[in-house]
């Protein structure tokens, strides 16, 4: 498809130049913020690229109106955002969806917080490669190969040390507790996960770099890649075998929903620890007041405070931790709620900032 000059061209060139621009700065091992700006960047692509597809097929209808009249934010038009794009494009497979959806809340949750990028960059590397493979993917079926960007990326250079398990241990044990907040996201999210969605290489890239040592064509590229659907059986059992020399495997066996509680359950022991008249409207007011969990059809359930409340998609409700009993017990017994009436106030009616009680 080639596209006149024109709103739907200018959006999708700018959507590109954003993608664009994400890797480029992923790709720079010295540039601060480096995973918070590739995922800022390639939110902003997708957003793009969806507004390109939605004007040029159904014009100016992908902006909010309201008594048939457009919305106006900052004096601009507003435009609907990612998350509902998702809903109204309907063209993504679910482990594409479900990738976007994560990068969605891990965008919110990184927008205020210093990450030690070492850390972050190594454990949803392949959910970001899975991301621009996705967006490249979506661009070319919306648009053409002519938009097809690969052509323009060049391959990350990296260095061939591994790091050490004393390494892995020690940047565990730095880590703040806003980055094992997000660590905590990201697994919960991952396990939500049905099994061939988190193994579908469109929620996630899974790369393992062999050096090529069999005699080959000087005039061969360096890098190759092979496509998993493309090998015969008896070249799939050979990867396997490969693989299976070089990773380590580890497998672990998780009870559900371990020292998790349902709120009837939180205050039982609340109450077992001498907060004799903790009741269940009092937790209630809490959750609300420290924003620990969305309220009642959130558009995102999952997003939580993963140190004190979880989602439990399967049941459609939310756990709380034992940290979260702790800390109740903990600021009851301080006095740290004891300018609080609980009885005068509706739930809502306040927002605090759960660092100034724990």
């Amino acid at each position: 498809m080639s596209l006149r000059k024109g709103k739907t061209k200018s959006i999708l060139e700018s959507s590109i130049d954003s993608a664009l621009l994400a890797v480029e700065i992923y790709n720079k091992p010295r540039t601060t913020f480096r995973v918070e700006n590739y995922i800022s960047l390639m939110v902003i692509a997708w957003t793009r690229l969806l507004h390109a597809n939605f004007n040029n097929t159904i014009g100016d209808k992908y902006y909010y109106k309201k008594n048939n009249r457009f919305i106006i934010v900052d004096g601009e038009r507003k435009a609907w955002e990612l998350n509902e794009c998702i809903k109204k494009y309907n063209g993504l497979t679910e482990a594409e969806e479900k990738n976007l959806r994560f990068f969605i809340a891990l965008r919110n949750k990184i927008e205020h917080r210093h990450i030690e990028k070492d850390t972050l960059d190594t454990l949803i590397f392949g959910e970001c490669q899975a991301l621009l493979c996705n967006y490249e993917n979506t661009l070319v079926r919306l648009f053409g190969e002519e938009y097809a960007i690969n052509e323009n990326l060049a391959f990350s250079l990296q260095f061939s040390r591994v790091v050490t398990k004393e390494q892995k241990q020690a940047q565990r044990n730095i880590l703040s507790s806003e980055v094992q907040n997000l660590v905590e996201y990201i697994n919960k999210y991952r396990r939500e996960l049905s099994e061939d969605v988190f193994n579908s290489q469109e929620y996630s890239v899974k790369l393992i770099a062999i050096p090529k040592v069999a005699s080959a064509s000087r005039n061969d590229t360096s890098v190759e890649f092979l496509k998993w659907e493309t090998l015969t059986p008896e070249e799939q059992e050979e990867v396997q075998k490969l693989t299976a020399i070089i990773k380590d495997k580890v497998v672990k066996v998780e009870g559900v929903n371990t020292g998790r509680h349902r709120p009837s359950i939180v205050v039982e022991k609340v109450q077992a620890k001498g907060i004799t008249d903790f009741t269940m409207r009092k937790h209630t007011l809490l959750w609300q007041f420290f924003g620990i969990r969305p309220k009642k059809d959130a558009e995102d359930p999952f997003d939580t405070n993963p140190i004190y409340c979880y989602y439990d998609q399967a049941h459609n409700d939310y756990l709380y931790t034992d940290n979260w009993i702790k800390f109740i017990v903990k600021a009851f017994s301080e006095g740290k709620f004891k300018l609080l009436n609980f009885n005068e106030f509706k739930y809502s009616d306040l927002e605090l900032d759960i660092k100034d009680y724990e």
